[in-house]
């Protein structure tokens, strides 16, 4: 192994062992959007299948969403290469988002609600154990802002999920994963990588700002991506605000009369 690829085995490792990512005999569906992070993740996972003490599969899947230009053919190639067992899928999801979406307007968000659906049918079809994702520990971070700032919101995007039907389980392998590791590594093996631009709405999203602001803090310290991974896995729930955890610490079951009721009843006429 490379330098670089010693480097992000053991996040992956570590992650899988932390959150049971990887099991013996599972059949793994690595979702390949042909960003550089698709492209690491198929990479690794490869690597580490060599390397197993259990056996496991992978399958590369691509779902080509009807971009105009999408060159599917650049992807088939690389599979082929590789050896690797693989699928191309077919939905022409682009001209719902164009329809649905009005002009000027992002249109990630239905994008993904659209691709999302399709695949988990199709790990299905495909007998697939476990659904593989690309995102990165920068990723975790940013979403975890996004929520934070725009949504109200305290989560960011688990590395293991299990759909609401119970159907699929998620995995993000490269969840503990620095982005800056899976750029080198894609520079490394020279990834035929397909950006993420067809669309035409990827221009001043929201979170391309967080980014840029955790990559300011980060740059005055190299402690802060840490720090806020290390915080997502340090939570003290007495010390928020949600009412569901307010009850199950510090103050107990909301039967119990509240201390301050005086002050809410009304004042008797003199």
């Amino acid at each position: 192994m490379t330098p670089i690829e010693k480097k992000l085995m053991q996040p992956m490792v570590k992650a899988s062992k932390d959150y049971r990512m990887i099991e013996a005999n599972d059949r793994i569906m690595v979702c390949m959007s042909g960003g550089k992070d698709s492209f690491g993740m198929l990479h690794m996972l490869q690597l580490i299948q060599r390397r197993s003490p259990f056996p496991f599969s992978v399958v590369a899947v691509n779902l080509d969403q009807g971009h105009p230009g999408f060159p599917r053919e650049r992807l088939e190639e690389y599979f082929k290469s590789l050896n690797v067992e693989y699928k191309m899928l077919y939905r022409d999801t682009h001209s719902i988002v164009i329809e649905k979406i009005p002009s000027g307007k992002t249109f990630c968000s239905l994008c993904s609600r659209l691709r999302r659906a399709i695949l988990y049918d199709a790990a299905v079809e495909l007998g697939c154990t476990k659904i593989a994702l690309g995102h990165h520990r920068d990723d975790l971070i940013e979403t975890l802002l996004l929520n934070l700032f725009y949504s109200g919101q305290l989560k960011t995007m688990p590395p293991r999920l299990t759909s609401d039907d119970g159907r699929n389980v998620v995995i993000r392998p490269m969840a503990y994963c620095a982005e800056e590791d899976l750029v080198v590594l894609a520079q490394e093996q020279s990834f035929p990588i397909i950006p993420c631009d067809l669309c035409g709405s990827q221009e001043n999203l929201k979170r391309q700002q967080i980014k840029a602001l955790v990559n300011q803090m980060h740059s005055e310290n190299h402690h802060v991506k840490g720090n806020i991974m290390a915080a997502m896995g340090n939570v003290t729930p007495s010390h928020l605000l949600d009412p569901v955890l307010r009850e199950l610490t510090a103050f107990g079951p909301s039967s119990q009369e509240d201390p301050l009721t005086f002050l809410h009843a009304p004042m008797e006429a003199k």
